[in-house]
């Protein structure tokens, strides 16, 4: 797993900055229920997709692990911060309508934990939303991925069933899904190479033998400096069990 406080100083340039967490915002807000008000947007990063919740008129608190990413934060959304861990929140069972984590699942080992969380600080009737399957999101069948397709992968942590296993184990239910294009995600295959060899891809050594014919690969392809297609992230909704008087 990278060290987020060093990624913070590039993380939007490389993640697709402000149109793709405009495109997750409208997404993930199009999935919340009327009624909707306190938000907590766990792993909120730099606080790019947090700002558009703001701005979509929910009172949103974001958390994120990372001092780096939520100093980038409290630009966009100052006041609204806590620097916590996702697998253990610091707030009171039931204080939320909605809880989000988009691109956080894929990272853990222990998501089971986060979803746990999520569902713990949920009020009942509230609303879970999260993305899955973001690896398989970035495979869009290109000549990248043609050539990237020996290299060695670890099973996915945010796998959909799996997720909604975690999720249904602790009480919610499935709700929803839905998806956004990934806006300027679209890899280079010379974008490509470099990720390869700066240890992108967790399971690619810097310096392996693999590692290096992977890169020299990309960097034969034609067009290096032409973006190929953008990924399609996808949403998963799940909603905790009202009281009988809701």
């Amino acid at each position: 797993m990278f060290d987020y406080d060093e990624e913070a100083v590039r993380y939007d340039a490389t993640r697709g900055g402000e149109p793709r967490a405009a495109a997750a915002a409208e997404a993930v807000v199009g999935l919340l229920p009327l009624g909707t008000r306190r938000v907590l947007d766990a792993a909120c990063g730099t606080g790019t997709v947090t700002r558009r919740l703001v701005l979509a008129g929910l009172d949103v608190t974001g958390v994120d692990a990372a001092p780096g990413m939520l100093r980038r934060a409290a630009e966009r959304v100052p006041g609204r911060l806590v620097l916590a861990d996702s697998r253990q929140l610091p707030f009171p069972d039931a204080t939320f309508d909605a809880v989000t984590t988009i691109w956080l699942l894929h990272l853990l080992d222990d998501a089971a934990l986060v979803v746990a969380e999520a569902a713990r600080v949920l009020r009942p009737g509230g609303t879970y939303v999260t993305t899955v399957d973001k690896a398989a999101a970035h495979d869009v069948r290109s000549d990248i991925d043609a050539v990237m397709a020996p290299r060695p992968r670890r099973a996915p942590r945010d796998e959909s069933s799996l997720v909604t296993g975690f999720a249904e184990g602790c009480g919610l239910s499935v709700a929803g899904a839905s998806s956004f294009r990934g806006v300027g995600q679209g890899r280079t295959p010379a974008r490509a190479a470099a990720d390869v060899r700066r240890g992108w891809y967790t399971l690619l050594t810097p310096g392996d033998p693999l590692t290096e014919r992977l890169a020299r690969r990309l960097e034969e392809l034609p067009d290096q400096q032409v973006p190929r297609r953008e990924p399609e992230f996808s949403l998963r909704v799940y909603r905790k069990p009202p009281t009988d008087d809701e």
